[in-house]
């Protein structure tokens, strides 16, 4: 094994004098092809060229001398550190940062970077960048081959953002382009690179890349999402814990009424598409999100067929359309599915599409009585069943 290994960020400006020393003592320099034409790599040291960095870390570990790593940016923010580190290599390493990539792009682009998210773009886990980016104003993406601007912009049809796209940040190369998302796919970019995707402001807080909600709880009474949807708080609440949107997921509410379904799931930081046939229903959505600080998309159109142009969902809530709805969505294999009938045989129905359609359902009849706290007079009444569906 390497009697040392110092893994020495790289961010365009001079060497400190740690990593100057530290590259002078190695017998083995591990790098891009960039790294290692660098001047102070000395003559003599055997070099590693820095493709996969797990046969690497092989190399490093097999090696009986002293070993330096040279990585763009902070080694340690999505870097080369992790994978030194793993237990199957049993590498030891120091770390000399230099500014991270993010921290530099953010730079140029003259703005804060405390409120942004911050997601890594592979090919396996684009969808899951791009829902980010569809559910927050403010996002860094560490691109890769397949996965850069132009594929972002792709999926991100019909969403508005500017595109600030850094390509080969600290480098004679370096070139920083501000577009909007709809243009980044007619350019042939250079990998991998950052991509800051900007649509909208934050006021910033006390934790970074999270907005906290300026509203305490879930499942909010009516009135403090959309007084005119309807909706029974507790179906909601029951139909939120089924689903559990999360950060990365893209949520279909179709028959949004009033937002608060939607609005609620954002809250969560999905993506949210909300879909209905009533035009003034995706307005007073859109003006619930704007409340309650939130991104989604609304989309104006009848399901099912209005779901066909839509991008591929993680999990969906029908509110509305019955069996051909609930079909149309199992077709798309989402994770889970909610829906909820007035009738026994609503619910069976639907139950029946569920099966059909591969999933394990449940089905739980939910009653709510609400009550004047003063003299426990009922005020109102729900009764409804609740269906869920997970893919098998």
């Amino acid at each position: 094994m390497a009697d040392r290994v110092t893994v020495i960020g790289w961010d365009g400006s001079p060497l400190t004098a740690a990593a100057r020393s530290a590259l002078a003592a190695a017998t083995l320099v591990a790098g891009a092809a960039h790294h290692l034409a660098l001047p102070e790599v000395p003559a003599a040291a055997e070099r590693v060229r820095l493709g996969s960095v797990d046969l690497a870390a092989r190399r490093i570990a097999g090696h009986r001398g002293t070993a330096v790593v040279l990585a763009d940016g902070d080694p340690g923010f999505f870097g080369v550190v992790r994978t030194l580190r793993a237990p199957e290599h049993g590498l030891e390493v120091e770390v000399v940062p230099a500014v991270s990539s993010v921290a530099a792009a953010f730079a140029r682009a003259g703005m804060p970077w405390d409120d942004a998210k911050i997601v890594v773009a592979h090919q396996r886990t684009l969808r899951r960048a791009v829902n980010v980016c569809r559910a927050h104003p403010k996002v860094a993406v560490l691109t890769s081959p397949g996965a850069g601007p132009a594929e972002l912009a792709l999926l991100l049809d019909g969403v508005h953002r500017t595109f600030v796209i850094c390509e080969a940040l600290g480098t004679e190369r370096e070139q920083v382009t501000v577009l909007t998302s709809d243009k980044a796919a007619d350019h042939a970019w250079r990998d991998p690179n950052v991509v800051l995707v900007i649509g909208g402001s934050s006021a910033g807080g006390w934790l970074m890349g999270h907005d906290t909600p300026s509203v305490r709880g879930w499942a909010l009474p009516g009135e403090e999402t959309d007084g005119r949807t309807g909706q029974d708080a507790t179906l909601r609440a029951a139909q939120l814990a089924r689903l559990g949107p999360r950060v990365g997921d893209l949520v279909w509410d179709i028959g949004c009424a009033g937002g608060a379904f939607a609005v609620e799931a954002a809250r969560f930081g999905a993506a949210v598409i909300a879909v209905d046939a009533d035009p003034e229903a995706c307005a007073r959505t859109e003006a619930a999100a704007r409340r309650a600080g939130v991104q989604l998309q609304t989309v104006s159109g009848r399901a099912p067929h209005v779901l066909e142009r839509l991008p591929e969902p993680d999990v969906v809530r029908v509110g509305g359309g019955g069996v051909p709805v609930v079909t149309a969505c199992t077709d798309r294999r989402p994770e889970r599915i909610v829906a909820h009938a007035g009738t026994r045989d609503e619910a069976e129905a639907v139950g029946a599409a569920l099966a059909d359609g591969g999933y394990q359902v449940e089905c739980a009849l939910l009653q709510t009585v609400a009550l004047d706290p003063g003299d426990f007079a009922e005020r109102s009444r729900s009764v409804v069943f609740l269906l869920s569906g997970h893919r098998t």
